[in-house]
């Protein structure tokens, strides 16, 4: 799986808020293609019609760093719905994605 700065996935649907999650990355390395295939693995299964994923490296922009106040990657970002929220790691663990997203209660 390629990850291209700028990209954007993005699904459509009418029914429920939409999610926009932008995905902080350094470059094409291994944690950094995991996280984007969890996050798109969790999105389809828990969200599906209603997200959409923006991805930005920070090796090609590291300015970009700083609008989310970024200091680790990969780290995901929530911007809607709000409040802002962020997940730092690979994404591997559903479970804490979930409940970082506000899609299950913590246990």
């Amino acid at each position: 799986m390629q990850l291209s700065e700028g990209d954007r996935i993005a699904t459509q649907s009418s029914a429920g808020q939409t999610y926009q999650l932008r995905l902080y990355v350094a470059g094409q390395t291994p944690k950094s293609i995991v996280a984007l295939r969890n996050l798109k693995e969790i999105c389809e299964e828990h969200l599906q019609g209603r997200y959409e994923i923006e991805i930005i490296d920070l090796v090609k922009n590291p300015q970009l760093a700083a609008g989310d106040q970024i200091l680790a990657v990969p780290t995901l970002v929530r911007r809607l719905p709000e409040p802002i929220k962020k997940i730092i790691g690979d994404l591997s663990n559903t479970e804490r994605v979930l409940v970082g997203l506000d899609l299950r209660e913590r246990q």
